[in-house]
């Protein structure tokens, strides 16, 4: 064999060698890129789902499964954020004669709940978001400020999740301790209305609107809950809640809903 021949070949397979190699990184770089892409929609997907990773009582994980099977919030909604307070108060549409209510009360939650599953509410905008906390964070003696306290964070976490949507912070609501039920709450009958102080101050202040509900269902001259308007010192009746939709209602008219 001819000794150029021969050299022919062997540049031959070696540019033979060098275009497979380009070929295959090529290849493996169109891989990562594909396989980056698979992973960013991934993330993407997971952060869509809005899964709420916090447990609480086994009603809460109900209530929060029951949510995301529902969703239904979107960036026309009012949403009725809160505890048993505004879980019992059922079908809000109803009350309030507007179609686009969704309640998301949850009976024993408190501000580290509502905090935890705004990923089921904040990511869609509402329009409105009537807020109502505080109560079952009162319990075992803790401070009023405190209570203030964790309620204004979750007001910051709303308005930072979601700065478009009205948010509208309701009071809260008035005790009656005759009937010596809610031990954790005993001698808070006049906490109450010194926390509604601190978080309308804060609220005053950062040109949140505040709802007074309070003084509406005490006696006149005191800070305990009417007797009509419960049943167990703590849990409002339908006479409660008609005072609480006609404010609502008052509100929404005042801002030209």
């Amino acid at each position: 064999m001819p000794l150029d021949s021969f050299f022919l070949r062997i540049i031959r397979k070696i540019l033979s060698s060098l275009l497979f190699s380009v070929y295959l990184c090529r290849m493996i770089r169109k891989n990562i890129i594909f396989f980056i892409a698979l992973c960013l929609c991934m993330l993407t997907a997971t952060a869509q789902a809005q899964h709420v990773a916090y447990r609480s009582t086994a009603h809460y994980n109900k209530r929060v499964a029951q949510f995301e099977r529902e969703g239904g919030i979107d960036e026309n909604s009012i949403v009725m954020l809160g505890n048993s307070l505004t879980e019992n108060g059922k079908n809000w549409s109803e009350r309030l004669g507007i179609s686009n209510v969704v309640n998301r009360g949850i009976i024993g939650d408190n501000t580290v709940g509502m905090t935890e599953r705004l990923c089921q509410i904040t990511p869609h905008h509402p329009k409105i978001i009537f807020l109502m906390a505080g109560i079952n964070n009162m319990v075992n003696d803790a401070p009023c400020i405190d209570v203030a306290q964790q309620v204004i964070g979750l007001i910051d976490a709303i308005r930072q999740q979601t700065p478009t949507t009205k948010l509208y912070v309701e009071s809260l609501l008035p005790i009656n301790e005759k009937s010596g039920r809610w031990r954790t709450l005993a001698g808070r009958t006049n906490d109450i209305p010194l926390t509604n102080m601190y978080i309308r101050a804060y609220c005053e202040s950062n040109g949140i609107t505040f709802v007074d509900l309070f003084h509406q269902m005490t006696y006149p001259k005191s800070n305990m809950l009417r007797d009509e308007l419960s049943s167990d010192g703590l849990h409002i009746t339908e006479a409660g809640y008609e005072i609480w939709a006609k404010e609502i209602l008052l509100q929404l008219n005042h801002q030209g809903r």
